[in-house]
């Protein structure tokens, strides 16, 4: 699908997109990490938000503020900032996820000249009577901050707008996703990355003209005569950054039907309500979305959503892709698997970073999982 290709070149470079908008001078960058950063504000503050992602090239420089045991996505962050991919960027957002975001927060705002520095502080705990509370001076305070740091005034009119336009992605994405879901043949793994990790860089605007489209023409297309024989998996962890997972997983025999990562559906889970007040909803979204390791909403709230996934979806399946030294994931591992394994729901852990391990390698153990299902 010729529509796609943008997508697929906006995700394989984004620090160029990036340059590219920087260029045309329409509006100030700033960058974010994490799901759980507000881009609903930086957008009402007539920002453009942009996603950080790690780099696949190798790290050097970072490695004199880091030690190995860092996950790469903060290591090739920093080391991408330190050689200059990120100079386009006019500030970045660091919400507190985990340890090593909240350090590289520190050595980031010590070494690389030319942003704005902002800290969200959400709260850990969401199920608590006064998360809600806490959420909301947070994004109030951060909603003030970007006033400062962009020189501009963030009215409700703009911030509603905000929410408007991104409910209205998040639908779109995640309608591609159902479609996907229900027909694992429409739409090929790769492609699904790229829209999704595109999206998170993309201008608003022009995703609402080309999202449509790609809908458009996937509906055309969704005329099946035979069920698709891949099996059905669901993947599971933080961020992907390697769309040849997902080649891989289909030239071994499966199908990836949905997922449960920071790059993938916890992006475009749960709308914001239009109707409530703008900072009071965009709050409980976040209080209500699926929760990442790094917030806490019950003793087995992750565990219970993954299972249930895998149900509605019938997936056979799931494939856990873990960043190694992933502390956050890599302690809510145990007790996932033993709630799948207890669910007789079959699953299998990788850890990767940002270069693969061998295809071969991965071939060969996704080819043994899929032969188990």
């Amino acid at each position: 699908m010729t529509l796609l290709a943008e997508f697929h070149d906006i995700a394989c470079n984004p620090a160029a997109y990036g340059k590219k908008l920087k260029k045309a001078g329409n509006r100030k960058i700033v960058g974010y990490f994490c799901s759980y950063a507000p881009e609903e504000l930086i957008y009402a503050a007539g920002a453009h938000p942009f996603r950080i992602f790690g780099t696949g090239e190798n790290i050097q420089l970072a490695d004199a503020h880091f030690q190995a045991y860092c996950c790469s996505l903060v290591r090739g962050s920093l080391e991408a900032a330190l050689v200059g991919r990120f100079d386009f960027l006019d500030g970045v957002v660091f919400p507190h996820t985990c340890d090593s975001i909240q350090r590289l927060s520190d050595i980031w705002r010590m070494n690389v000249k030319g942003s704005f520095h902002l800290d969200v502080v959400l709260p850990v705990k969401l199920d608590t009577p006064s998360a809600k509370d806490y959420m909301t001076d947070v994004l109030t305070r951060c909603k003030s901050d970007l006033e400062v740091k962009l020189g501009t005034t963030i009215s409700d009119e703009n911030l509603k707008k905000a929410l408007r336009t991104y409910n209205q992605i998040r639908k779109y994405i995640r309608e591609i996703y159902e479609m996907k879901s229900a027909d694992p043949d429409i739409l090929r793994g790769a492609d699904i990355y790229a829209i999704i990790k595109a999206s998170m860089v993309m201008e608003c605007d022009r995703l609402l003209t080309l999202l449509p489209l790609v809908l458009e023409e996937l509906k055309k297309k969704n005329n099946i005569a035979e069920p698709p024989e891949g099996k059905r998996v669901i993947l599971a962890g933080g961020i992907c950054n390697h769309p040849d997972i997902y080649r891989i997983i289909e030239e071994a025999g499966g199908a990836v039907v949905w997922d449960d990562l920071c790059t993938g559906s916890r992006y475009f889970e749960n709308l914001t309500e239009e109707s409530k007040d703008p900072l009071t909803a965009l709050a409980l979204r976040y209080l209500t979305r699926p929760v990442c390791p790094a917030k806490h909403a019950g003793l087995f709230t992750r565990a219970e959503y993954i299972v249930k996934t895998a149900r509605e979806r019938n997936a056979q399946g799931v494939i856990f892709l873990f960043l190694k030294f992933c502390d956050p994931h890599s302690f809510d591992y145990p007790y996932i698997k033993e709630i799948l394994d207890r669910e007789g729901i079959p699953n299998i852990k990788l850890e990767v970073e940002d270069q693969l391990p061998s295809e071969g390698q991965l071939q060969t153990r996704f080819e043994t999982f899929i032969h188990m299902l």
